[in-house]
């Protein structure tokens, strides 16, 4: 359910018991996960290791392949609700962003024909409050094409991640030993993904946040017609190329400006939308999206290998680097603050390069943002 914030339906969802992002039960950190990151984080560092030995480059544990990367610009409209005013959202205003469509997994070889999870992050500048780092100033918000989160935790995390490594090249092993476990389902469920054309495909959070005075989940809606009609155009093996998925989004950005809803979904019920474990969707129909933004994406090329090696080499994604009003919540996340470092050190050390925290457009290679609407770039 998406009630877009009709104006019939914000008297009702404003009424609603919204979990406080401080109220007891929201996160509870279990026995020995600080030792079940700190695994996680030596097996991705082993993992990127395999992939310098073949590529003889390092690249993420994780969305290795670049499938675009695109800026724009997020727009906050004045005319929210009041449980919608939360954190950056609170006033009306116009934020720069860059963008990186990518494959999840962690070979940037991977076949475009491969269903599997898509992701999309954004790195967001000119925003105001209290930083976690206040020497790193954008705000950076990832997301993931699947509602839920496979790596649900951080034991989980450990396991799974474990038996990816040691059976990964042998499917049928593999899931031998995936159906063996309580959550089959969920871990068999990235190979079957629809396989459909990136500008049409929802992106989620997966993982839940503070949302200023709340805890929700969000999400990323494509909202212009065009973009709506590429969801019937899904990758066929026999008939499309390797990158197919990045050639479908250099045709599409080069033609067509590109429009998303940003959305939230706020908590009100711990144990039917639990924090600490991921693996499980907020039910729409219980727990409506409300808008609180939306994401203009001018004609551009959508595949400039300037800004592509700069993004790869340089730049860090990392839900943390951002305001404390948007902190992340859960295991995965306390993972997260563990393991994206960690990643990105190794990163720079093997590849001899350094890491750039970005704090305006002006810093981002490339040619610069085409007007939207008549309407001058944000700088």
């Amino acid at each position: 359910m998406d009630i877009s914030n009709k104006s019939e339906d914000q008297g009702a969802m404003a009424k609603r018991n919204y979990i406080h992002w401080q109220d007891e039960g929201v996160e509870n950190v279990p026995p020995n996960e600080k030792e079940d990151i700190q695994a996680v984080a030596e097996m991705i560092n082993g993992m990127q290791k395999a992939q310098y030995n073949q590529h003889r480059h390092c690249y993420t544990g994780t969305h290795a392949r670049t499938q675009g990367l695109v800026k724009g610009k997020l727009i906050v409209k004045d005319d929210l609700p009041k449980h919608l005013k939360q954190s950056m959202f609170e006033q009306a205003g116009e934020y720069p962003v860059v963008c990186r469509y990518s494959s999840e997994p962690g070979d940037p070889g991977l076949d475009d024909r491969i269903p599997q999870p898509r992701g999309f992050a954004m790195k967001v500048f000119n925003v105001s409050g209290e930083m976690f780092d206040p020497t790193k100033t954008s705000q950076d918000i990832e997301f993931n094409s699947t509602p839920a989160l496979d790596l649900a935790d951080a034991k989980t995390t450990k396991e799974i991640i474990d038996l990816r490594i040691k059976h990964g090249g042998n499917q049928p092993e593999l899931y031998k030993r995936l159906e063996a476990r309580e959550d089959t389902d969920l871990q068999k469920y990235r190979d079957s993904v629809r396989n459909t054309h990136l500008e049409s495909t929802r992106q989620y959070s997966q993982t839940a946040y503070r949302f200023g005075d709340y805890v929700a989940k969000y999400c990323l809606v494509p909202s212009s017609e065009t973009q709506k009609k590429l969801y019937e155009e899904t990758v066929k093996p026999d008939e499309h190329a390797s990158d197919i998925l990045s050639q479908w989004l250099q045709n599409f950005h080069s033609a067509h400006d590109a429009s998303y809803l940003l959305q939230f979904q706020l908590c009100e019920n711990l144990k039917d939308q639990p924090v600490e474990y991921a693996g499980k969707v907020w039910d729409p129909e219980k727990y409506p999206w409300q808008t609180v933004a939306t994401l203009e994406i001018p004609k551009q090329d959508s595949f400039n290998y300037e800004l592509k090696s700069f993004w790869e080499d340089h730049m860090r994604i990392d839900p943390w680097l951002g305001l404390k009003t948007l902190q992340p919540l859960g295991s995965p996340n306390r993972l997260r603050k563990v393991v994206y470092p960690a990643s990105s050190k190794l990163r720079r050390e093997m590849n001899g390069r350094k890491e750039i925290h970005v704090h305006s457009m002006e810093q981002i290679p490339g040619p610069p943002m085409p007007t939207i609407n008549g309407i001058e770039p944000l700088r």
